[in-house]
């Protein structure tokens, strides 16, 4: 069956531009809150297949998004590599131990190895293929994975940062070091991102969400190159398979985009208008509404409208410019969501 948001990322004609939203499964939705509350915490959540199931679907019957993208997080990865993941309430995911020498990345499990233990993950996409082969509509299956660059950020701070001051200090004084890490978890993606697809994902988008952290000259080669690879990889092996790439927060060298990739999400920092001039000949643009918009309804439909203006003619899917905030009132997403299918109506 045809998928208006594959068919949208394929840059095809379709009936109207499909509209999804990063951290679409979350703490907006009461549903998500009372399922999460079931599973004791929010690790708990990830790892529980028909727990992680149920929320990814919550969005596609409470908001009417054209894409469900699995719940799970970013940092599964660096977990089953063998770093202990906590997250701690206040602080975020903490890993207990983070990685300092070359002893470290050499003790962490690589390649399939690591990408097999995460099958918790794959039983959810196997549940969700199976639901939505049932239902017969044209929603989409989104998997994903973060960057290189963002996981190695965690694993070397051992938490968020704001400063990026390890991670860069390695980049600078030891960059030997920081490549290993990369290359690493480079290939434990690539299993991953295949095991993903194998169980059922429709399309799968990479996320750099800290790559604003990297200086304009260095983001190709401490990023940009080990993102391609992976895309690479997997359109070698899944041409059917569309890629989604998003670095969050460079505008500043959208001219150096290149890779065998086919959608690039715009982030809300960047001008939409910028962003077609410089890769709408190249790829499908994604986004790019500033997320704190959904508070007004008003700001929101302006906003559509002049993306849609923007984009008129051009290959485009709507989403926010980052993940939708916690405190949003869901009629406002709903309100997103209808806004986007309106104006874009063929």
């Amino acid at each position: 069956m045809s998928k208006i948001f594959v068919d949208a990322c394929f840059g095809k004609e379709t009936p109207y531009t499909p509209v999804w939203m990063m951290r679409q499964a979350g703490r907006y939705l009461p549903e998500y809150m009372e399922v999460r509350k079931q599973a004791g915490n929010f690790l708990n959540l990830c790892h529980n297949p028909k727990l992680a199931a149920e929320v990814t679907l919550q969005p596609l019957d409470i908001v009417g998004v054209d894409a469900a993208i699995l719940f799970s997080d970013i940092l599964v990865v660096p977990n089953e590599m063998g770093m202990k993941l906590d997250f701690v309430k206040g602080e975020g995911p903490i890993f207990e131990k983070p990685v300092v020498t070359e002893a470290d990345i050499d003790a962490l499990l690589g390649g399939e190895a690591a990408a097999d233990k995460l099958t918790y993950v794959y039983e959810t996409i196997k549940i969700l293929r199976e639901e939505l082969d049932r239902r017969g509509d044209e929603k989409a299956l989104i998997g994903f994975t973060g960057a290189p660059w963002t996981l190695a950020t965690y694993m070397i701070e051992g938490h968020g940062t704001k400063t990026y001051n390890i991670c860069k200090k390695m980049m600078y004084s030891n960059p030997e070091l920081l490549h290993k890490i990369l290359a690493k978890v480079t290939e434990v993606v690539k299993f991953y991102m295949q095991k993903q697809i194998e169980a059922g994902v429709d399309v799968v988008q990479i996320f750099d969400s800290w790559a604003a952290a990297i200086e304009p000259g260095k983001y190709d080669e401490f990023s940009w190159k080990y993102m391609v690879e992976i895309a690479e990889y997997l359109k070698a092996k899944y041409p059917h398979i569309p890629v989604i790439m998003f670095p969050k927060g460079i505008p500043a060298f959208l001219d150096k985009v290149y890779g065998n990739f086919d959608v690039f999400g715009v982030d809300w920092s960047t001008p939409m208008a910028f962003a077609k001039a410089r890769l709408g000949e190249k790829y499908v643009l994604q986004g790019n509404m500033e997320p704190c918009r959904l508070y007004s309804k008003e700001a929101t439909t302006k906003c559509v409208e002049v993306i849609q203006e923007t984009m008129q003619g051009k290959r485009h899917i709507f989403n926010l410019g980052h993940g939708i905030l916690p405190d949003v009132p869901v009629e406002n997403a709903i309100h997103f969501v209808k806004e986007c299918q309106r104006v874009s109506k063929k």
